[in-house]
């Protein structure tokens, strides 16, 4: 068979390569031209897949290593009998670590505690329900909204979102939709942030269609929210200069792209190909090899902090959200005709970032109680040591 990948989709020579021949494109090579002979199309969410794209090709399965596939004409799709499969839940556990290191940030730069706070989590997917677990980790009171999973399950501890309207953070991590019973499309507008309570703290890890932006600034501006973290943004990669000025954490859709995260799609993509070509599935490469050795994180032990001031620090030895906010605020020193590319890079040229998993904690004795904590958050735990 033959494969066309995105150059972006971390060792597809390795995953595809024992399958069939691999053309690796850039994003803006993937033209119709580009994939009229072949039989596989595995692209990243910047790629728009429909009928423009592949009326006059040879496709017979699009791969598509994203949670979402709203870039994706699935009807289209299905109207040709093409074979298609996406990445639900392969970047949760990363997603997650982004919003417990964007927490953490906000909780000690303007010195507040998230103990005690409560948290509404709208989205409880694969997604969702990680952000449920850390939440509780943290300390934090939760409450669920999810339509879909309130009807399918009847657990009545999913409440509707207006009931969210008293919490102290909202996090947003629902798919985009446009049609059907509960469509997300600006599913936040001037009417959600005007019952929210002054001082919410606002997360957006979903799609920027999701939140009305003119809503949120007007939110801002009013105080009614305090703090926001926002990865995602309408109209990408063109997004809104003044919006990003005046959010707290601002990364360029990133909040996914961990390599574990990277490596899990293209596991799952790859899995749903052989099925769907009723292949036996080959060995994948050796990942251990790859993924290289783990990171081992001291705590200091001169003084004695508060737990949740050492988990900051532990937190951002393993991912440094502000290196990121502080990546795509570049932007704004940029002319209006460079801007798009540079969020674009910002997104294909991604560093490596490894998960909490590939992490080494070793505690003092003073902070043994924390050990409980960090292994429910991924991290694993070394020999109790007292560095100076």
């Amino acid at each position: 068979m033959k494969f066309v990948v995105d150059e972006n989709i971390p060792l597809v020579k390795q995953f595809f390569g024992t399958l069939g021949d691999v053309t690796i494109l850039d994003t803006g090579s993937i033209t119709s031209e580009a994939v009229r002979d072949a039989d596989v199309l595995i692209v990243r969410s910047e790629t728009k897949v429909g009928k423009q794209l592949l009326e006059k090709s040879a496709v017979k399965f699009v791969g598509t290593t994203t949670i979402g596939f709203d870039h994706i004409d699935c009807d289209y799709l299905n109207s040709r009998h093409i074979g298609f499969a996406n990445a639900p839940g392969s970047n949760a556990n990363a997603v997650k670590e982004y919003v417990v290191a964007g927490l953490l940030y906000l909780s000690n730069f303007y010195g507040f505690d998230l103990r005690g706070k409560t948290i509404g989590v709208v989205g409880v997917g694969n997604v969702g329900k990680k952000i449920v677990h850390a939440a509780e980790v943290l300390g934090m009171h939760v409450l669920k909204n999810d339509p879909p999973l309130a009807r399918l399950t009847a657990d009545r501890s999913f409440l509707p979102l207006d009931a969210l309207a008293d919490c102290d953070i909202i996090s947003v991590h629902v798919p985009l939709t446009k049609t059907g019973t509960d469509p997300t499309y600006r599913l936040f507008g001037n009417k959600q942030f005007q019952t929210m309570k002054q001082g919410t703290i606002f997360i957006n890890t979903s799609r920027g269609e999701v939140v009305e932006t003119d809503a949120l600034q007007n939110a801002i501006r009013e105080k009614r929210i305090s703090f926001s973290i926002i990865d995602v943004w309408e109209h990408e990669p063109s997004i809104d200069q003044e919006f990003l000025s005046m959010v707290t954490i601002g990364t360029a859709h990133i909040a996914g792209h961990s390599l574990e995260g990277k490596i899990n799609a293209v596991q799952m993509v790859r899995e749903q190909i052989c099925k769907h070509f009723s292949l036996p599935l080959p060995s994948g490469p050796d990942l251990t090899a790859i993924m290289g050795n783990s990171t081992e994180v001291h705590v200091p032990s001169d003084r004695l902090q508060s737990n949740e001031t050492v988990l900051h620090r532990i937190v951002s030895q393993c991912y440094d959200i502000a290196f990121d906010d502080a990546q795509l605020r570049g932007v704004l020193l940029l002319p209006l005709s460079q801007r798009k590319e540079y969020f674009q890079k910002l997104r294909s040229t991604y560093r490596i970032r490894r998960e909490f998993s590939n992490a080494i904690v070793n505690l003092p004795p003073q902070y043994s109680s924390m050990k409980s904590q960090l292994s429910s958050l991924g991290f694993r735990l070394g020999n109790p040591l007292n560095p100076q």
